[in-house]
């Protein structure tokens, strides 16, 4: 009770003092500050797991750590199935369900469990990311915010993108990259109004993780090698390459999961999940963890270190071998990944991406270097190359990886390079794959926001606020003295549906339809409902039919009424005129 008063003097003060707009510049400072909170704990507790398990004698000195990704998935099994009795489910299309569905509503707990689950998953080894992980969690905590606060969807969306701006810049020191970041992922908008707390929460986040963790940064990269123009088929040739495997990456997470989604029982997904996952770790120890460690090893021309020890070290002497076994990493990193969520862990498809990037790149320059045809690239430029290539291609964020890779750097040196690689990998991509892993589902039933305000406006509508339900029902057998006197007397509509006994709808019929005949007593008891009914030209499938595929169907049709169906049975009426008046509505509320 002292709580819920103090909240309630917060709100009077604060609607008295501060104005809107500077009240949503304090939100997004303090939504900045608890993102680089969440980003630093969630990266201790993980680095935290992962230096006990380096120090155990059982794992370490007898080398059997091949095994402890199935113990972390086995951990999250328990977990969930004893505490949060839920699974946590993907991170970024769980936030975009929520911003689109859900008036940007994530639940309380979702702050907490990525929190567990996540350093479970990425300290035993798991091969993905913490980032969608901190965003989810993040993002979590802008929504209470919101909720405590009484902000409207607007406002909470924007908390929501500052959220993982704030996440983006804690973790890579680049609060450029995460602005973007977050207008691209998260279709806000670009404006002085969204953009300013985008700032405020990214610097925000970066002057938190300096406070705890000093100037440590991810990658350690100064660019030496600059842009020279007799190297530009090359980058376009990376740009491919890159957007050819943004394409598998893709490809290969939806056929994993395909797989996986034929076994119904949790425990058998973690069994086959975990041995398979164990078994590539044995082959590829650099698929262990998120894999920060490889990008630098390569970055700083290390390739044994980065590729550890393996059953072919005796041959890693030979340049080709070890180009080999690059490739087999940028293979299997999105398996391994991939094959981590299917059988339970938690994490992120960001940081993996970036390792596969950097192997592709390195991959590339080191066939360029060793053709024997006098070229020469930068094998480490490459490497920061094919990270960008790969971000553009699978997030589909080309300007999120040109300012990322730039920012890493503390140089623009590699400006034209990153453009040409990303533009290329980008096209390729999106003439491959319309949608991301992370909007694909939610796009394919229209519950996907995008940077096209009508389309948004229609995802954002909710079929409920048009249902009109004022509407007298008919049976098929009623006679038509019976019509009239029950349904066309006592309505103040020109529509009736007609249903079944089972609240089936059979057809409908129009005041249009019997007006001829409605004063001709002679046929009051000779004819029924079912004589002058018909059917509707469409009906509205209440739990399938988007917004959309709702507005093409008036369209379609020409009408002007048409009929809902849920659960198969009749449900009421859409009017075209409430529609677009809703629309205009939400149309107005959306770009105001």
């Amino acid at each position: 009770m002292p709580t819920r008063n103090f909240i309630k003097r917060l709100l009077k003060l604060r609607y008295k003092y501060v104005s809107q707009k500077n009240f949503v510049l304090i939100l997004s400072a303090i939504v900045g500050l608890l993102a680089g909170l969440i980003s630093v704990l969630l990266k201790n507790l993980t680095y935290g797991i992962s230096w006990l398990l380096e120090k155990s004698i059982i794992f370490s000195q007898n080398k059997i750590y091949f095994i402890l990704p199935v113990i972390g998935l086995a951990l999250v099994y328990v977990f969930v199935k004893r505490v949060s009795k839920k699974p946590l489910g993907p991170a970024i299309p769980s936030i975009l369900y929520a911003l689109s569905k859900k008036d940007g509503k994530l639940a309380s707990n979702k702050m907490i469990l990525p929190l567990i689950t996540a350093p479970l998953t990425v300290g035993f080894g798991g091969s993905v990311g913490l980032l969608s992980p901190a965003i989810f969690s993040a993002s979590a905590a802008s929504s209470s915010i919101g909720s405590l606060f009484h902000i409207n969807r607007k406002t909470r969306t924007l908390l929501i993108g500052c959220a993982a701006a704030g996440v983006i810049a804690t973790s890579f020191k680049s609060p450029l990259a995460a602005i973007i970041f977050a207008i691209e992922v998260f279709s806000l908008d670009l404006t002085f109004a969204s953009l300013l707390p985008l700032l405020i929460a990214s610097l925000t986040s970066i002057i938190t993780s300096y406070f705890f963790v000093g100037d440590e940064i991810l990658f350690k990269f100064q660019v030496t090698d600059i842009f020279q123009v007799k190297d530009t088929l090359f980058y376009i040739l990376l740009g491919v390459g890159t957007g050819v495997a943004s394409v598998y990456f893709s490809k290969i997470y939806l056929a994993i999961f395909a797989f996986f989604n034929r076994f119904e029982s949790p425990l058998k997904k973690l069994v086959i999940g975990g041995f398979a996952i164990g078994i590539m770790l044995y082959f590829i120890p650099s698929l262990y963890g998120e894999g920060f460690s490889f990008i630098n090893d390569l970055l700083s021309g290390n390739h044994l270190a980065a590729i550890g020890d393996t059953p072919f070290d005796a041959y890693t002497d030979n340049i080709w071998v070890v180009v080999a076994l690059l490739i087999g990493i940028t293979i299997f990193k999105s398996i391994a990944m991939t094959t981590t969520f299917a059988a339970g862990g938690t994490g992120g498809i960001i940081i993996p991406t970036l390792v596969m990037g950097s192997a592709l790149g390195n991959v590339v320059a080191k066939i360029i270097n060793n053709l024997g045809l006098d070229f020469h690239v930068s094998e480490s430029n490459f490497t920061l190359l094919g990270m960008a290539g790969l971000i553009a291609g699978v997030l589909h964020a080309p300007l999120t990886a040109i300012f990322l890779i730039a920012e890493i750097t503390g140089s623009y040196e590699l400006f034209i390079p990153l453009m040409i690689t990303v533009s290329m990998s980008f096209i390729l991509t999106k003439n491959s794959l319309e949608h991301t892993i992370y909007t694909k589902e939610l796009a394919e039933k229209g519950e996907l926001l995008t940077h096209n305000k009508d389309e948004s406006v229609l995802t954002l509508m909710k079929i409920d606020t048009v249902i009109e339900r004022n509407f007298i029902t008919l049976n098929p057998e009623m006679s038509l003295g019976d019509m009239l006197h029950l349904g066309v007397a006592k309505s103040n509509r020109n529509l009736f549906p007609v249903v079944d006994d089972d609240d089936l709808l059979v057809g409908v019929i129009l005041l249009d339809h019997i007006r001829d005949v409605m004063f001709d007593q002679s046929l009051y008891k000779t004819t029924s409902v079912e004589t002058f009914m018909n059917n509707p030209p469409a009906v509205i499938h209440y739990e399938k039919d988007s917004m959309r595929k709702v507005m093409q169907k008036f369209q379609d049709s020409g009408a002007w009424n048409l009929p809902v169906l849920k659960n198969k049975k009749y449900f009421g009426f859409v009017s075209k005129s409430k529609l677009l008046t809703a629309y205009r509505r939400e149309l107005i509320n959306f770009t105001s």
